[in-house]
């Protein structure tokens, strides 16, 4: 089958706030060619031949004649080329990027291109790695708890409740939904510059179905009960009902470097840990009203230690160190969600989110 040589589309086709003096930086170590392999992302890929994985589409070559060119599939080989002294990358297609379809004038088969969007090619960044705390862990309002139904107790008056069981909760339910989530109210966080509260953590629970109303109860303290549809932890009491607002990722994520002078903070991270790595989700006190959308890079940096000096006989502080790159792929207003890409060292809580 002869080889058809395809040049892809940017990345995920977006421009990235790339100023023209902006210069592409080779990985040192980049290889002249690769062959994408199952569980790549195109994250990956663009970070064995990019010191700036973002720039990615500096060195993409688009070819309009192919249609959604973005889709990258195992078995396709990535080969760095030089055009006008310039880095560009070429994607010779694999036999994954093919369909076998009969001809028209025979019964043989021959080989075309893909047309759609397939589940065999590669994600932009590793979606699994996020997809559970994006369509349901939320950040809300202060005040976002106030009044909503709340567990008051399993089935056999159990204290701890998991998926497949009924619970019973107590509350306002005179505009009944068919399903809620449960949520468990987590930190409030405030700006640690200003000192203005940005929103709380309602970490989620579970999600449970509308079984029955007590009709005899008064309609702010009615009592529901609930069948467990699916549970991330265990129900406990006291927990919240808030409706349910499903968040499904999209295909593809447009990192870029924002456009807007970022300086912000690393606030939390799911489950209250201290220490933060690769792949873990923080929490950012940026959002949109900053300018912030899902897809923006930022570079994390570790606050510079202060020190005595000795001679000079007063404190000095050293220089704040980068440490890691994650991207924003969730914005509240006040604040945003975050995937850490990238961590040389052990990340906290109060590190430095700027740009990249």
């Amino acid at each position: 089958m002869k080889k058809i040589i395809l040049a892809a589309a940017a990345m995920l086709a977006v421009t990235f706030g790339i100023q023209a003096q902006d210069q592409v930086r080779l990985n040192p170590n980049h290889p002249d060619v690769y062959v994408v392999q199952k569980g790549d992302t195109l994250w990956d890929i663009s970070g064995r031949f990019l010191a700036q994985p973002w720039f990615w589409p500096e060195i993409w070559q688009v070819n309009p004649q192919v249609e959604n060119p973005h889709l990258i599939y195992p078995g396709d080989r990535l080969r760095l080329v030089y055009v006008e002294g310039q880095p560009q990358l070429h994607l010779e297609r694999g036999p994954a990027a093919y369909k076998l379809t009969p001809a028209a004038d025979s019964t043989s088969l021959h080989p075309q291109v893909r047309r759609e969007a397939v589940g065999e090619a590669i994600p932009a960044i590793p979606l699994d790695a996020i997809n559970a705390f994006l369509s349901r862990t939320r950040i809300v309002a202060p005040d976002a708890f106030r009044g909503t139904p709340y567990v008051v107790s399993g089935a056999d008056q159990r204290i701890l409740m998991g998926a497949g069981e009924k619970i019973y909760a107590r509350g306002d339910f005179r505009v009944p939904l068919a399903s809620y989530g449960i949520y468990r109210p987590g930190p409030v966080y405030v700006d640690p510059v200003t000192g203005e509260t940005l929103g709380q953590q309602a970490l989620d629970i579970a999600t449970v179905d509308l079984l029955q109303l007590d009709p005899d109860r008064r309609e702010e303290f009615a009592v529901a009960t609930l069948g467990v549809a699916r549970t991330a932890r265990e129900i406990r009491l006291e927990d919240r009902l808030l409706p349910v607002e499903e968040r499904s990722i999209a295909a593809l994520f447009q990192p870029g470097a924002p456009p807007m002078p970022v300086e912000g903070v690393i606030l939390g991270v799911e489950e209250g840990v201290t220490q933060i790595g690769k792949y873990d989700v923080v929490v950012v006190n940026q959002g949109e009203r900053e300018g912030l959308q899902p897809g923006h890079v930022l570079a994390i940096y570790k606050r510079g230690a202060i020190v005595r000096d000795r001679i000079a006989r007063d404190n000095v502080k050293l220089p704040d160190e980068r440490a890691g790159v994650m991207m924003v792929f969730r914005t509240f207003e006040k604040m945003s969600l975050a995937l850490v890409l990238e961590a040389d060292r052990p990340l906290e809580v109060m590190d430095l989110a700027r740009n990249p």
